[in-house]
């Protein structure tokens, strides 16, 4: 635990540990016996409606879902839950417990809460902005087979949950070998909740404050909130002595009010880096790569410009069905794969996914009972199948995948007839 002051606030921020019984104890604690003005939550609006309307999952758009292109950041997201719920079975505490003791006690004890957390979206989005083609493709993969994965997270690995991250601990399982996802999942969210609370808070001078963030996020944000003060004269600890440098429990008294601007900062670490030059060009290369290969072909014979396009729309089109079809996929969605896949291959705005995924949720429309029962279906293997939902989005996922390994496989395919 740390305290600090920036502009007149007195901030108490608590590192807790997302799988802790005794987290939630302390926050109850703390909220029970201080003397705070408000409550600060690692959450963004998302996550706190889901964890606070049990009803959220059932007002999801799926064809807004689709049509918007947020059908993988969906898949990301059920993945990241189906992982927490493994480890919820395991421990036998509920991942974010002590964020809900944070919320009940605020509204018991009249305190305004602040959600402080960016968006999980805004942050997988920078997240994979980030990584190299390849690793997103690594990244893709790892999301599916951890979809499909019975293994037991590790005592290591709840060891080091209770220390860290939640989000980043849980790509951890992604992809390894990726330091580059700890500036967006933890470094970047540490400035932008630092932001936050001074967008919230500054101008009430003598607030109290507390703020209830992951272990892993406390010395960065104690850090991010110092940032643009005069260096402080001297350090003291809760009972007045004098300390050479800061540890937890410290109190922490800066001058000058920052120069910096939280809503700048915030705005900044909003935006969504496009994607370089050189990636958007790439889908557009292959497509007049493939489209010169049909030209060179009926440029030599018909025969072998038609061999070269029943090529492409053979294997496009049977492996996003075969993807469709190991999702168990409707009928007529396997069939809408076969069709759509050789064209939407040779058109970069749309994918395979997006026309299959559709097709399913108009054949088979979820119920009620599927979205109010997706966070527990999906944190089992059988239960990705059983749910129309999550069906729609292995749909989605396995039609695509086979989508694009039919492209890659064609083109060399079409590579070797024409040398």
């Amino acid at each position: 635990m740390v305290h600090l002051s920036r502009g007149g606030v007195e901030y108490t921020l608590l590192g807790t540990a997302h799988v802790s019984k005794r987290s939630a104890e302390a926050v109850k604690r703390l909220l029970t016996e201080g003397d705070f003005d408000a409550v600060a939550v690692e959450l963004c609006t998302t996550r706190h409606r889901t964890l606070t309307d049990p009803s959220a999952w059932e007002k999801l758009d799926l064809f807004r879902i689709l049509r918007e292109g947020k059908a993988g950041m969906m898949m990301a997201s059920l993945a990241l839950g189906a992982y927490q719920r493994r480890i919820a079975d395991q421990v036998g505490v509920e991942p974010g417990a002590e964020m809900r003791v944070a919320l009940q006690e605020a509204e018991r004890h009249n305190l305004p809460v602040q959600l402080v957390d960016r968006e999980l979206g805004v942050t997988l989005r920078r997240a994979m902005r980030g990584l190299s083609w390849w690793q997103r493709y690594v990244m893709t993969v790892g999301i599916f087979f951890s979809l499909l994965s019975r293994e037991k997270v590790t005592e290591e690995d709840i060891e080091r949950l209770k220390e860290g991250d939640m989000l980043q601990e849980s790509f951890r399982q992604l992809a390894e070998g990726a330091p580059e996802l700890f500036e967006p999942l933890v470094a970047e969210r540490d400035r932008y909740m630092a932001a936050r609370l001074r967008q919230e808070n500054e101008g009430h001078t003598g607030r109290k404050v507390l703020a209830v963030v992951g272990a892993g996020h406390l010395a960065g944000l104690e850090r991010a909130l110092k940032e643009g003060e005069e260096a402080p004269s001297s350090l003291e600890s809760a009972d007045g002595a004098s300390l050479g440098a800061p540890s937890a429990g410290e109190h922490l008294t800066t001058g000058t009010p920052a120069v910096s601007n939280p809503d700048r900062t915030i705005a900044e670490l909003q935006k969504t880096p496009p994607p370089s030059r050189v990636l958007r060009a790439i889908p557009w290369i292959l497509v007049a790569l493939v489209v010169a290969g049909f030209g060179i072909g009926f440029a030599r014979s018909p025969e072998l410009g038609w061999r070269l396009v029943a090529t492409w729309v053979f294997l496009n089109g049977t492996l996003s069905a075969l993807g469709a079809l190991l999702a168990r996929g409707h009928p007529l969605t396997v069939l809408s794969a076969f069709l759509a896949a050789p064209l939407t291959s040779l058109n970069p705005t749309i994918g395979a996914g997006v026309v299959t995924a559709s097709v399913e949720t108009w054949l088979r429309k979820p119920t009620m009972q599927d979205f109010h029962t997706l966070r527990e279906d999906v944190a089992e293997f059988s239960g990705w199948y059983g749910n129309r939902v999550s069906r729609i989005f292995l749909v989605f996922f396995l039609s695509s995948m086979g989508s694009v390994l039919g492209s890659w496989l064609a083109g060399a395919r079409m590579f070797t007839e024409l040398i």
